[in-house]
């Protein structure tokens, strides 16, 4: 990894609500690992989690504030003078925000301090709310905003007409030595089939992500009651979160549509690199655009065959019927005709498929590309 420029020890301080398990809180992790690797100090304000621990093994230090999640705008304030005090006592140089109501804290504590700030744009954002758009727009007042894809780069300069000059597109990214297929072994495969109770031999179609309405998952559902293919099994992995009502729905209309024999709700899992192996094809069936979908590039580092929704990211990770296939979003007739497609191809074909698609993961979506291009980012405004 490149050195800083100049060759001083700059403090990077990252800041979101919490280290959960997610997308956001990952690549905090990975630029922890990277600043740390280039010669700086990489220092993570949040009020902690289930990723603190891998910050530390990282090279980083987790400065806890357990009011950060809170979106209360006297909370955010005090946040905002917690940081500024954070800023001068660790001499911090630079604050990159990852996260709207941490954005703001961090955004006022920057310029009373006058360090330079980072955002990465993260989601798309849903303004369906009085004033959401300006709550929102704090993702888009960094000195440079990060965008995770072009589908977000252009949103961004629609929604706030932001200089694009002041925009660097970075997709997200995937260590394709970890999620590797020559590297998951018939054991651990094994442990999560016999803990889902798959069957010998039985297709499993797996749809990654927290269980929430717009991930898709009752569209899957319904796919399945439509697919030709009679012996299929749907695995949905990825925490609740509390949504317990939710998760009734979904049992309940596998129940209603007579499939529910062949659906596994199973929660998180922390081994996806087996749980992608197992899988005959992973489903991304997102009704709302994903501003990435780094669960499309997962898969496909493992080689395996992957139908996403036609929009958002996937736009950009998937090349229909080269590194996999496109739906149109909540469209559970059409899935279920592209599943029984991509179920009926020969195992050298989904092969050839699964190939090209680990080759585009090399060549455009890997971690060390990721953090490179977000040293870059620091350096610039550093230097």
């Amino acid at each position: 990894m490149s050195d800083f420029s100049p060759p001083t020890s700059p403090v990077v301080l990252q800041v979101l609500p919490a280290l959960g398990g997610g997308g956001v809180e990952r690549g905090t992790v990975e630029m922890s690992a990277a600043i740390s690797r280039a010669g700086g100090t990489a220092l993570v304000a949040s009020a902690g989690g289930l990723l603190a621990s891998s910050v530390e093994r990282a090279g980083g230090r987790n400065l806890l504030i357990r009011s950060m999640p809170s979106k209360n705008p006297w909370r955010i304030w005090r946040n905002a003078a917690r940081l500024a005090r954070l800023i001068r006592s660790q001499k911090v140089e630079l604050v990159h925000a990852r996260s709207r109501a941490p954005a703001w804290s961090a955004y006022w504590a920057t310029r009373r301090t006058g360090v330079p700030f980072v955002t990465t744009y993260h989601g798309a954002y849903n303004e369906n709310a009085p004033f959401k758009r300006e709550y929102n727009a704090v993702m888009a007042k960094g000195d440079i905003v990060i965008a995770i894809s072009r589908f977000i780069e252009q949103l961004i300069v629609t929604r706030h007409s932001v200089d694009p000059a002041r925009i660097r597109m970075i997709h997200r990214g995937v260590d394709p030595a970890v999620f590797d297929p020559d590297r998951v072994g018939p054991d651990r495969i094994m442990k999560l089939s016999r803990a889902w109770r798959l069957e010998d031999g039985q297709p499993v179609v797996l749809l990654p992500g927290r269980i929430t309405r717009w991930k898709g998952q009752a569209v899957l559902i319904d796919a399945l009651a439509q697919m030709a293919t009679r012996d299929v099994c749907v695995v949905l992995v990825g925490a609740d979160q509390g949504r317990a009502k939710f998760v009734a729905e979904l049992s309940a209309q596998a129940e209603r549509l007579g499939i529910a024999a062949r659906v596994r709700m199973v929660g998180h899992c922390d081994d996806m690199p087996a749980a992608l192996k197992l899988a005959d094809v992973v489903v991304n069936a997102s009704t709302d655009p994903e501003a990435f979908g780094r669960v499309v590039i997962e898969a496909q580092a493992m080689a395996c065959p992957v139908i996403g929704t036609d929009h958002g990211g996937a736009v950009e990770t998937i090349d229909h019927d080269v590194t996999g296939w496109r739906v149109p979003p909540g469209d559970p007739a059409t899935l279920a005709q592209a599943l029984d497609y991509v179920l009926s191809l020969s195992h050298e074909d989904r092969a050839s498929v699964g190939q090209a698609a680990r080759q585009s993961v090399w060549d455009n979506y890997t971690t060390s590309r990721m953090q490179e291009a977000t040293l870059a980012v620091y350096r610039e405004l550093l230097g």
